[in-house]
């Protein structure tokens, strides 16, 4: 417990103070975010252009170093294959999102890397963490709900369906980056629900089938990332000093897809992320409908924009928003633990 409380209190603490510090930088060298040409006209981020972003950077930062203080102040807390192959998928998507954002800010254009550099990037990384969780965490290869299901995958469908939660995840939380804070408030709720069955399953290694050391650790990362994302909230509420970028968004969206897939709850994730599904979602209609009828079923998507444009003020669509993401995240949360409570002796 002591080291879920300091991995969340020393990123928080250093997202709060070390991102005004980036702020400063990015600013001085002329870092700011670029806006599509083609967003709704009152839409209050096209006022915004040149705010800085990357602000990933802090977030990141921030949850790295709140993980390496958890175990280098708490002697109990060992550093396990889990987490440290969590720590390098949210490493790798970070540096992938970081040269996107840095070619996006010097070509002076909402573009960064070409899609196919992009998701090469972003594949690759997928790729190297699915690996290693399959070779060196020893990962359940099972499909899984709320804990691991009798259907086996096998070791290749097994890393062909990691590959696919990360990048579909990673791009889900990007897409719902639209708005100030949207991205930075649900993934702090979605962190939370991770922590919890991260050190549920570290308390009851007898039922779910998973070593205590590695079910901590992915908390711990789990909580290192609830409070970056929280303290980075801080300066990227409405109106946001900073933009998280796709250096933020990439890592933030691929640490879910992690964590659901160390602690066995891969089909679990679209209802914690419920949020993200329906923002992808609202984009995928809408591309469909226009290609194949001709129309749009949104006023713009993702769909937050398209309430935008229907008269809501800006911070009534986030906050309305966070709170859809908190209903998913409590349903989801209350159906791991409805699940645990029909299991046999696990009240005992």
């Amino acid at each position: 417990m002591i080291g879920l409380l300091l991995a969340a209190t020393t990123a928080f603490v250093l997202a709060v103070f070390g991102t005004p510090l980036l702020i400063r930088v990015l600013s001085a060298r002329g870092m700011g975010q670029t806006i599509r040409d083609d967003g709704p006209i009152s839409h209050p981020h096209m006022t915004k252009a040149g705010t800085p972003t990357m602000g990933g950077v802090a977030l990141v930062g921030a949850a790295f170093v709140g993980y390496m203080v958890a175990h280098v102040r708490t002697e109990s807390v060992a550093f396990a294959r889990s987490g440290i192959a969590l720590i390098g998928l949210i490493l790798g998507l970070a540096a992938v999102g970081f040269a996107d954002d840095i070619l996006g800010v010097r070509k002076r254009r909402n573009l960064g890397l070409r899609k196919r550099g992009k998701t090469g990037g972003m594949l690759l990384v997928a790729v190297g963490f699915a690996l290693l969780a399959l070779q060196w965490v020893d990962v359940s290869t099972d499909l899984s709900f709320t804990r691991a299901l009798d259907l086996q995958m096998g070791a290749t469908l097994w890393c062909v369906w990691a590959v696919l939660m990360i990048l579909a995840s990673s791009n889900a939380v990007n897409i719902t980056d639209g708005l100030d804070g949207l991205a930075a408030g649900s993934a702090t709720l979605v962190f939370t629900a991770f922590l919890i069955i991260g050190f549920w399953k570290f308390r009851h290694p007898e039922i779910y089938g998973i070593e205590p050391a590695q079910a901590l650790d992915v908390a711990i990362v789990a909580a290192a990332m609830m409070g970056a994302c929280a303290g980075f909230l801080w300066w990227n509420a409405a109106p946001a000093r900073i933009f998280m970028g796709d250096t933020g968004s990439l890592a933030v969206g691929g640490a879910m897809a992690g964590m659901a897939l160390l602690t066995d709850v891969d089909l679990l994730l679209p209802i914690l992320g419920g949020l993200y599904v329906i923002e992808t979602m609202s984009v995928i209609v809408q591309i469909l409908s226009f290609r194949l009828f001709g129309r749009r079923v949104f006023r713009m998507a993702p769909v937050h924009h398209h309430f935008e444009l229907g008269g809501w003020p800006e911070v009534t669509v986030i906050v309305r928003f966070w709170l859809i993401s908190g209903l998913f995240v409590a349903l989801g949360v209350g159906i791991f633990y409805g699940d645990f409570i029909n299991i046999p002796g696990s009240l005992d």
